[in-house]
């Protein structure tokens, strides 16, 4: 269903006159009636503008310092009333309520006000939007029929539509700005509430405490109500952004026991967060990080994985035909960092298998499913947490960072590199085996801390050196790691998180006997690398971008 409405009556009452008088006129080279009030009506009727004012329709002047002009049944009857309903449509008669189609309202400038230096509490309380709020929602609520526009940036959109239909906007579009309009006074409101709440003492925080309802907050972004934006501005950031967070469950500590923590879910279904804890104590703040960074880097395996973590770097992962074979593979990597890890599968845990992860001491298991018999051998370890996670849905598109007066906000790393996608650039070109080997080992890499340096072969990770200050060292740690247990690195592969800014990199995995090499390329001495690389028979991939984890 995607019903047209005409747009024959819009109401316009803004405090941001941006953009208002193009799109007024717009608007009027549509045929629709304008209806505004005090300085809106005012600006619009000093650009040539045919308006009628509120006041003339309720029949009262704006009084009160502007505190009263909109509230009032003939305008919030034009915005409820159901245009399908007799009822409502014969108390419109009745009482000379004409319908209004489209509300483009946007609210006092609290928020700027309270920014600036010195401002009063009396100068902040005048900036309460009262009228605004109550417009917005009355109109929001009737979204079928009624148009509601808050903010300056969707006039575009909105005449666009307007043109391609002859005047109309379509049942669709009235639901997403509906949505956009509650979440902006569900903003607005909680911008006011923690203001006043500042000016309390502490008993009174005290009861704000106790009685808060306030569970969740959800902001929809602006440049996201109309699919099609321009494309110079299809990638940019939200303007607007918050998490739509509820409570799940106090934490016994954060990181440390001296600090509190919280598990909070947000609307995605699916995921560490909603996961299912089947067996064990109850997870920790740590658990719950490492667990995440466990099966996010499984779940970039489209074929069978098993990921072992510690303190969120991959202490080993391998693949298999079976759970046990890939299991025994992440294992041998690095048996003793696997000690007190997070083990992540990415398919359903068979008894055997839990039967091996059973012979090391591990923190947590994590996997779509478990067998009924992997289930019960779990349970025999009385503190081995058990989690069934189901792929994420309706995820959101971004991650967060905290940094002091702030959040720094990215989209997620999410781009998988296929053998199309590498640039071969030296005189020897990776082997079938090779190829197979560094497509793992940048999928791991993806998921180590940067400097991030991994070596590996065709079905596991041989080495992994992490978090290290230059990528030469790291290199060096990953290479300790394979000989300190054993394992071959003559003829593996090596993979870099970031570009070799010199060739010293090469040199050292060639002294290590590595046969080919995968890197982002980029550097201004790349020249000097694959140079390099040539002179040790190496072959050599770029990738076109880098895996940054910090």
């Amino acid at each position: 269903m995607n019903e047209l409405r005409k747009i024959k009556r819009a109401l316009i009452s803004v405090s941001d006159k941006t953009g208002i008088l193009e799109f007024a006129r717009a608007l009027g080279g549509f045929g629709v009636e304008i209806v505004s009030t005090g300085g809106t009506a005012r600006s619009l009727r000093e650009a040539g503008l045919a308006v009628t004012e509120v006041a003339e329709i309720t029949g009262f002047p704006e009084m009160m310092d502007g505190r009263v002009k909109t509230l009032h049944p003939k305008i919030h009857g034009a915005f409820l009333a159901l245009r399908d309903n007799p009822e409502h449509v014969g108390s419109m008669r009745e009482h000379g309520i004409e319908p209004i189609d489209l509300v483009v309202v946007n609210l006092y400038p609290f928020q700027e006000t309270i920014a600036k230096e010195g401002v009063t509490l009396e100068e902040a309380v005048e900036n309460i939007d009262i009228g605004g709020p109550a417009m917005i929602r009355s109109a929001s609520k009737n979204w079928r029929d009624v148009a509601v526009v808050t903010d300056a940036r969707l006039y575009d959109g909105v005449l666009d539509e307007l043109t391609e239909t002859g005047g109309s906007l379509s049942l669709e579009t009235r639901r997403r700005l509906a949505a956009l309009a509650y979440t902006r006074t569900a903003a607005y409101d909680l911008a006011i509430s923690s203001y006043l709440a500042d000016q309390l003492t502490d008993d009174d925080q005290e009861f704000l405490e106790e009685f808060n309802p306030l569970e969740n907050l959800l902001i929809i972004e602006t440049d996201e109500i109309f699919e099609e934006a321009d494309e110079e501005d299809a990638d940019a950031m939200p303007e607007f952004d918050a998490l739509d967070l509820e409570k799940a469950a106090d934490l016994r500590y954060g990181e440390n026991p001296h600090q509190k923590a919280a598990l909070y879910t947000s609307d995605e279904q699916g995921g560490i967060a909603r996961a299912e804890q089947l067996h064990g104590k109850e997870m920790s703040f740590n658990n719950y990080v490492d667990a995440e960074a466990a099966w996010n880097l499984v779940q970039d395996f489209d074929g069978l994985a098993v990921a072992i973590i510690k303190h969120t770097n991959p202490s080993g992962v391998g693949t298999g035909a079976t759970n046990l074979e890939a299991y025994r593979r992440a294992l041998s990597t690095d048996p003793v960092s696997a000690f007190g890890g997070i083990v992540a599968l990415n398919r359903r845990v068979d008894a055997e298998t839990a039967a091996a992860i059973n012979e090391v001491f591990t923190e947590v298991v994590v996997a779509p499913d478990f067998e009924p018999d992997a289930l019960e051998l779990f349970k025999r370890k009385k503190n081995l947490r058990v989690l069934r996670v189901a792929p994420a849905l309706n995820e959101n598109p971004f991650e967060y960072k905290q940094i002091s007066g702030g959040f720094l906000v990215q989209s997620k790393d999410l781009y998988r590199v296929t053998e199309s996608d590498l640039k071969f650039v030296t005189e020897r070109k990776p082997t079938a085996a090779e190829l197979g080997a560094l497509l793992l080992a940048w999928k791991v890499c993806k998921h180590v801390k940067s400097n991030a340096i991994v070596f590996a072969d065709e079905h596991r990770t041989i080495g992994v050196g992490a978090g290290q200050m230059n990528r030469v060292d790291s290199v060096r740690i990953a290479a300790m790691r394979a000989e300190r247990f054993g394992l071959p690195l003559a003829n593996s592969v090596v993979a870099s998180d970031a570009f070799f800014p010199f060739r010293d990199n090469v040199d050292e995995a060639a002294g290590y006997g590595v046969s080919a090499i995968i890197q982002p390329g980029g550097s201004i001495k790349d020249a000097e690398s694959i140079e390099a690389a040539n002179e040790h028979k190496i072959a050599m991939v770029f990738t076109g971008f880098r895996h940054f984890k910090h």
